[in-house]
């Protein structure tokens, strides 16, 4: 059975050799944005280890007991560590308790596998505590860790793990890959330019519309606040900050539009990835010029750092807000204007 893996069809192709072979590492990497498919490549290849009855080496049949409680991430010999729902870091607690079940032989399939996710949430202690795993990993025992770079984790633990570096496809071929899903091609072609390239990420926009509609309702605050007073920007920076993780969507979404209008301010060719509201960020772009672009942009990556420090989210906010352009007229009135 084909792995069904879009994009990364060198990494499948090297993984199914490695079991085909009789090669398979004991431990793995892979690497990339959030949505590209770091989880998805490394979950089939947790079933085709396992498979009860693979049609041929390096394949999995997708319907045995393993293959399918693999898939839910729920079977026996598949330990799962990921940050708790409230924290954000992977502890050195959970790498214990994952050690001691490692030491465990098997219940039912070839290898214990333990599917890492986000690793780069790990906390330093956690890092070095899965060290020893790393360096003696226990007999049939399998790592598979993700991460958004491998410049986040610790040099030692990238020298123990075969590393798979993931990236966006490009953005043609995810239309054509959403198209072949029956959606419009003027939809398919908006979710590949918002989901930058990650099949995932698509595929996540495309079946949940309420993450559409957030996304556009954070954006058109954004327009909003390029008109107002500094008053009402406080106003806002108090009621969106309550909520760390919330203000971290909103960043991200509103440096995904200020980079927009770097791109645009730079060159007018270039692909941008808020395609909706094409009109807005071109007529923006020639109002504040590349400078004033590109500091909106490194504010918020500074700010997104920030938000990890534990630093007060309004103030954070307030001072984002302050240093923002101040746009009249009214955005309807300067799309008109700019494209009568």
């Amino acid at each position: 059975m084909d792995w069904g893996i879009k994009g990364h069809e060198w990494a499948e192709r090297l993984l199914r050799g490695h079991i085909s072979r009789g090669e398979v590492r004991h431990a793995y990497l892979f690497t990339g944005p959030p949505g590209v498919g770091r989880r998805t490549l490394a979950l089939s290849f947790a079933r085709a280890l396992n498979c009860l009855q693979p049609p041929a080496p390096g394949e999995f049949c997708g319907t045995c007991r393993i293959c399918r409680q693999t898939e839910a991430m729920q079977h026996s010999d598949l330990a799962v560590v990921q940050a708790e729902a409230d924290s954000a870091v992977i502890k050195v607690e959970q790498i214990r308790e994952l050690q001691h079940s490692l030491a465990l032989l098997p219940y039912e399939a070839r290898y214990r596998v333990a599917l890492l996710l986000n690793f780069q949430t790990a906390n330093p202690n956690a890092q070095n505590a899965l060290l020893k795993t790393l360096e003696e990993a226990p007999r049939r025992v399998i790592l598979l860790l993700t991460a958004d770079s491998a410049e986040n984790l610790l040099p030692t633990i990238l020298s123990r793990c075969e590393v798979l570096r993931l990236r966006p496809m490009p953005l043609e071929r995810l239309t054509n890959e959403l198209e072949k899903l029956e959606l419009p091609a003027p939809e398919a072609r908006q979710l590949a330019h918002l989901a930058g390239g990650r099949m995932g990420m698509a595929l996540r926009l495309k079946d949940h519309q309420e993450l559409r509609d957030q996304r556009h309702g954070f954006l058109s605050d954004l327009l909003n606040l390029l008109t107002a007073s500094r008053r009402e920007r406080f106003s806002h920076a108090e009621s969106i900050s309550k909520d760390r993780e919330t203000l971290r969507e909103i960043y991200s979404v509103w440096l995904s539009f200020w980079r927009d209008v770097m791109l645009r301010a730079a060159a007018p060719d270039l692909p941008i990835v808020n395609l909706d509201l094409e009109n807005e960020i071109n007529a923006l772009a020639r109002r504040v010029g590349l400078s004033s672009a590109r500091a909106c942009v490194t504010d918020l990556e500074k700010a997104l750092g920030r938000l990890d420090q534990n630093l007060n989210t309004r103030l954070l906010t307030e001072v984002l807000l302050l240093d923002w352009p101040i746009i009249t007229p009214a955005r309807e009135a300067m799309a008109e204007e700019d494209f009568a």
